[in-house]
């Protein structure tokens, strides 16, 4: 006589774990995670930034333009003409409305420079630009 194989009560063959719940909640962790997530956009150069005695740390930056030690201006990592800066600021504004416009300038930067790029972001629409100082 043959012998048949023992089956447990369960069913066997047919007992596999399914993992698509598990990785619908991780996907969805994701997407919420990038969603509420807040991107800092660098200006691409690191400046040496004057002390100030007075200062205010600002939360929320939707706009950072960089301005080097020999007078280049950053914005997203690429270097922009004084007269091109207008129209890049609008841009970054559309994509990101709310938040406050920083002007990183080197210590050694000139003064005629930073007030040309301040007079392109006024004429762009930014009403309130703030210096980004060292403690």
């Amino acid at each position: 006589m043959a012998r048949r194989p023992i089956r447990s009560a369960g069913g066997g063959d047919d007992e596999d774990v399914n993992v698509t719940p598990l990785l619908d909640i991780v996907f969805i962790m994701l997407i919420f995670f990038i969603v509420t997530s807040t991107f800092i956009k660098e200006p691409g150069i690191d400046t040496d930034r004057p002390d100030a005695q007075i200062s205010e740390k600002i939360k929320l930056i939707a706009l950072l333009v960089g301005i080097s030690d020999d007078d280049e201006v950053w914005i997203d990592n690429e270097i922009y003409a004084i007269d091109e800066v207008k129209a890049k600021v609008q841009e970054l504004r559309r994509e990101t409305p709310k938040g406050r416009a920083v002007l990183r300038v080197d210590a050694n930067a000139s003064s005629e420079t930073m007030l040309d790029v301040i007079e392109q972001m006024k004429q762009a629409g930014e009403e309130q630009i703030q210096i980004a100082t060292e403690e």
